[in-house]
C-alpha cells in the first residue's frame, strides 16, 4: 500500500500566515522609535575628540587631516591616543556615509588617512 500525504493547510491557513506576518511588521515599526541621524548625534558628543565644525567638508585632504590632528591633540575627551582618536572618527564618517558618500568626496577622506599618518609620522 502506498502511503499517500496528506495536506494540512489549504488557502485559508496561508492567508492567516501573511496576515499575523503583516501586523508583526506593522508592531516592529511603531514600538521602536530611532533618533534620527544618531551618527551626527555621535560626532558631536561622543567621548572621542571635539571636532571643528565642517572639517569633513573641507577642500584639502592635508587640512582635513591637520584639523583632525589639531582636534585629537586638544581634546579632553577622547579615552584613547591621538593618533587613534583622529584616525577612529575619520573612519567613523566615512563608513556612515555610506553609498552617499560622493566620489570626489570619498577620495579626500581616503587620501586624509595617509596625511594623518603622515602628520603622525607613522607612514
Amino acid at each position: 500500500m502506498a502511503h499517500v500525504r496528506k495536506t494540512t493547510h489549504s488557502r485559508k491557513a496561508g492567508a492567516r500566515k501573511a496576515s499575523a506576518r503583516r501586523r508583526t511588521t506593522a508592531r516592529k515599526g511603531t514600538t521602536r522609535a530611532s533618533p534620527k541621524r544618531w551618527s551626527q548625534r555621535v560626532t558631536k558628543e561622543s567621548d572621542a575628540l571635539d571636532l571643528k565644525q565642517g572639517v569633513f567638508k573641507l577642500t584639502s585632504a592635508k587640512k582635513i587631516a591637520t584639523s583632525l590632528k589639531r582636534s585629537a591633540e586638544h581634546s579632553s575627551r577622547r579615552k584613547s591616543g591621538t593618533y587613534r582618536s583622529a584616525l577612529s572618527m575619520l573612519i567613523f564618517y566615512i563608513n556612515r556615509a555610506g553609498k552617499t558618500l560622493p566620489k570626489t568626496q570619498r577620495a579626500r577622506l581616503e587620501r586624509a588617512k595617509v596625511e594623518l599618518r603622515r602628520a603622525f609620522g607613522r607612514e
